[in-house]
């Protein structure tokens, strides 16, 4: 599973809307999407805000383990 497949489940899982969660990661609604369609990648704040906002490691979100462990 990709990134921006990832956080779209987690974001599901969580019964969270794309603006809630762009809100909390303080980045606009359209910049989420194109995070969540696979069109752009994260700076290093966001992804340490998207961690924290859908209870993931960076190493499950980044591909680098299979699973989640938070």
């Amino acid at each position: 599973m990709e990134f921006h497949e990832k956080i779209k489940k987690l974001r599901n899982d969580l019964n969270l809307t794309q603006p809630q969660v762009a809100d909390y990661i303080e980045i606009t609604y359209q910049n989420y999407q194109l995070l969540e369609y696979g069109k752009s990648k994260p700076s290093f704040d966001t992804l340490v805000k998207l961690c924290r906002c859908l209870n993931a490691s960076a190493d499950y979100l980044l591909g680098l383990k299979d699973f989640n462990e938070r």
